[in-house]
C-alpha cells in the first residue's frame, strides 16, 4: 500500500522589480524546458524567449512584458532578460 502522499507544489515568488510569478509543479519538471535551458548555456541566447514563455507560459509572460515596458512603449531586452534569469535562479534555488 503506498502511504505517500503526492502535493502538488506550485512555486511562486517575486523579482527585486517587484514582478509576482506563479509556477505549476510541471513547469519546472520539463525536459523540453532542460533543452532549451542548455542550449541557452551553449551560447544560443534565442532559446531564452522559448524557455520563458515555456516557464511562465503567454499571459504571464505577456504581464512581465508590461511589468518592464517604458515609457516609450518598448520592452527592452535587458531588463527582460534580467528579470527571466531571477525567476530561473529562484527556481534552481527553491527546487534543489
Amino acid at each position: 500500500m503506498n502511504t505517500e502522499k503526492n502535493e502538488v507544489v506550485v512555486i511562486t515568488g517575486t523579482t527585486e522589480s517587484g514582478f509576482r510569478y506563479t509556477l505549476p509543479p510541471d513547469a519546472i519538471d520539463d525536459y523540453e524546458l532542460l533543452e532549451d535551458l542548455c542550449d541557452i548555456d551553449n551560447g544560443d541566447a534565442s532559446k531564452i524567449t522559448i524557455a520563458a514563455r515555456r516557464l511562465l507560459g503567454d499571459t504571464q509572460l505577456e504581464a512581465l512584458k508590461d511589468h518592464v515596458r517604458n515609457e516609450n512603449g518598448r520592452v527592452p531586452a535587458t531588463k527582460m532578460v534580467k528579470e527571466i534569469t531571477q525567476i530561473f535562479n529562484e527556481t534552481k534555488v527553491k527546487n534543489s
